[in-house]
Parts: C-alpha cells; structure tokens; sequence
C-alpha cells in the first residue's frame, strides 16, 4: 500500500472515529494525532509536560481557553 492509500484510510478513520473533518486532519501533526489515539486507547503515556512556549501557542490557536 502507497503512503497516499495509508493517508486516506486513516484520513477516513479519523473522520469516523473522532468527527475531524479532511481540514483538521491535515493541520494535524502525527504526534497529535498518536496522542489522541494513545488517549483513547487507554496506552497515553505520561510524557513531559508542554513547556511555556507550548502553552503560550496552544493558548493563541485556543483562545476561548
């Protein structure tokens, strides 16, 4: 299977399983989206916690909090 046939199943299993629309999945980074499934999964680990410089970033992209 092409890496282009690997996008788009799990494109459509993200869209099922989550509700992201193609927009949302492509902004997404791979960790993202390995973070929301770890967490669904039950398997997230307890990595670092994000730094200042994260959190000031997420703030900006979410600033309804």
């Amino acid at each position: 299977m092409t890496f282009t046939e690997c996008a788009v199943r799990l494109s459509g299993v993200v869209a099922w399983a989550l509700g992201w629309t193609p927009e949302v999945f492509w902004a997404a980074t791979p960790d993202e989206l390995a973070a929301v499934f770890g967490a669904a999964s039950g398997e997230a680990g307890g990595g670092a916690p994000p730094d200042a410089a994260t959190l000031t970033r997420l703030r900006e992209m979410f600033p309804d909090g």
